[in-house]
């Protein structure tokens, strides 16, 4: 590089620039507290312009170290003052013996939430007993320690401020590990921070720029945006102004945007209210009497499978099914009912039906629409979140959308379904191939399955349809055809977007979030 060609570079410095140069030394490394010192800038100044001279090659990071420091939440200071929900219910009990749950929950200062944890954890450690009645009695003060060292632990981070996490001993971190504000969790006594500190040397351009700054010295003011008030009190006179480089590339603008995904699951919503069609909505949790029962699924079905279900740990069952339709589906699995069908040949289980679990198919949300005497003719569609326990791969997750849709009529027949899975594919995937094969489920029947190609993972499955049986129809109240399918909009998008891994549709990487074309609108 040529001496021209280093003045030109120092005279496109920024003044902040200019001032972190003077700091360095030649040959030398220094930190981000040292650079701050020597600069005289505020962080927020050094963690600019530091920016700008790394981007130029100027300078270069040669070592990091990361510091976790730990500090009180708004929980931890409250704590401070009134003590842990533990020692504050301990001594209730001390100060009043014999006082019972009811009275404990009348208690101002502590919320449901702190009452149930902190006497769930004095029960656990054999501090407290209750007694009949609700009564709470104190068994064993021995292990209170184990509460009143974190409440001394409060009080220390409280006095010092912050602590770094590293100075603390062994069990004070372990307690603080466990009683931190993690990322995504609402509460926690103690917040730990990462604190990044870093050292920087001057790079093989940087020695040539730096010796360039020294020889000019300290810099003068300038002037980098003249204004009409310095034209007209005339300030600007005898003061040098900033040189300009308009090689420099423009800051980049970023502006917010709707994620990918979410634009498309807007699209499809659009279209498909466009064509007439009415949501549908339902519930998250579900319980196995509309997942399944209701769908003419055998209750020993190997579907129902825990490997293939998530249930719910508590409550575990819904306390009743709503009837005509609980006696009119057992009719129907063991006799065939009123449907014309042998049925299964089975004892229903009601108890197994009550069992609730996380929605595992969107017809759930189509069984309960057609038991909620719906419009003949009548088009409906849901959007419906499902889980199932899965082995995570490109094409598979185990939570995804469903769109689910019926259509009910005098006149629908099977070629309507086929014209309506087409038309989503072409339109709302994009996709340029597609082929129809038979299948089986338990609900309907005639049954097919959509499948589309992907322009790099080949063919696969976008969902199953049919016309829905009556053993489905009739026990809730429907006496026409109703045609029924539930398609993965997530492999739907994977077409339209251009993804190759279904992971990438939650991705957080901002640069494909910010980029990908919604082509499909």
């Amino acid at each position: 590089m040529t001496k021209d060609e280093t003045r030109n570079i120092v005279d496109s410095l920024h003044p902040l620039e200019v001032r972190l140069l003077l700091a360095f030394e030649a040959g030398k490394a220094i930190d981000d507290s040292l650079l701050i010192s020597r600069a005289s800038v505020e962080q927020a100044q050094k963690d600019m312009a530091i920016g700008w001279l790394l981007a130029k090659a100027i300078v270069e990071v040669t070592g990091e170290t990361v510091e976790r420091i730990v500090a009180l939440t708004e929980i931890g200071e409250r704590y401070r003052d009134q003590k842990t929900p533990e020692l504050r219910i301990y001594q209730a009990i001390k100060d009043n013996p014999g006082v019972n749950m009811s009275g404990i929950r009348e208690r101002e200062d502590l919320d449901s939430t702190e009452i149930s944890a902190a006497i769930g954890a004095l029960k656990d450690k054999g501090i407290v007993r209750i007694a009949q009645g609700g009564r709470l009695e104190i068994t064993d003060e021995s292990p209170l320690s184990e509460f009143e060292d974190i409440q001394i632990l409060i009080s220390a981070v409280a006095t010092l401020g912050e602590v770094n996490l590293s100075e603390l001993s062994q069990g004070e971190q372990v307690i603080i590990e466990g009683l931190h504000r993690k990322r995504g969790k609402a509460k926690g006594v103690f917040r730990i921070n990462e604190k990044v500190s870093r050292t920087y040397t001057l790079a093989d351009l940087g020695a040539k720029v730096h010796a360039e700054v020294l020889q000019r010295g300290k810099p003068v003011d300038e002037i980098s945006q003249l204004t009409p008030e310095m034209l007209k009190d005339g300030s600007w006179e005898g003061k040098p102004f900033r040189k300009y480089n308009i090689t420099l590339p423009p800051p980049r603008v970023t502006p917010g945007r709707r994620h990918p995904y979410k634009e498309f699951l807007d699209s499809v919503k659009d279209k498909l209210v466009a064509m007439g069609f009415e949501e549908m909505r339902g519930g998250l949790v579900e319980n196995e009497f509309w997942n399944m029962d209701a769908l003419y699924m055998p209750q020993f079905h190997p579907a129902r499978d825990i490997h293939d279900v998530y249930y719910v740990k508590g409550p575990k069952s819904a306390r009743e099914i709503e009837e005509p339709f609980l006696a009119n589906v057992s009719k129907a699995h063991y006799s065939g009912g009123d449907t014309g069908s042998r049925g299964w040949q089975y004892r229903f289980d009601v108890d197994k039906a009550k069992r609730l679990m996380l929605r595992s198919q969107g017809t759930a949300v189509s069984a309960r629409t057609l038991a909620n005497n719906p419009k003949v003719p009548g088009k409906y569609f849901s959007i419906a979140r499902c889980f199932r326990y899965e082995q995570i791969d490109a094409t598979h997750a185990q939570d995804f959308f469903q769109i689910e849709g019926i259509v009910l009529g005098e006149e629908i027949n099977f070629r309507t379904l086929l014209g309506l899975l087409e038309l989503f594919a072409l339109e709302v995937a994009k996709a340029k191939e597609i082929e129809f094969l038979p299948a089986y489920f338990p609900f309907t029947e005639p049954s097919v399955e959509l499948h589309v190609r992907h322009p790099k993972l080949g063919w696969m499955e976008l969902g199953g349809a049919g016309i829905f049986r009556p053993e489905v129809t009739i026990p809730l109240g429907v006496h026409v055809p109703v045609i029924a399918w539930g398609l993965g909009l997530d492999r739907m998008a994977m077409v339209a977007l251009d993804i190759h891994d279904i992971r990438d549709l939650f991705s957080a990487n901002l640069d494909m979030i910010r980029t990908k074309r919604t082509h499909w609108l």
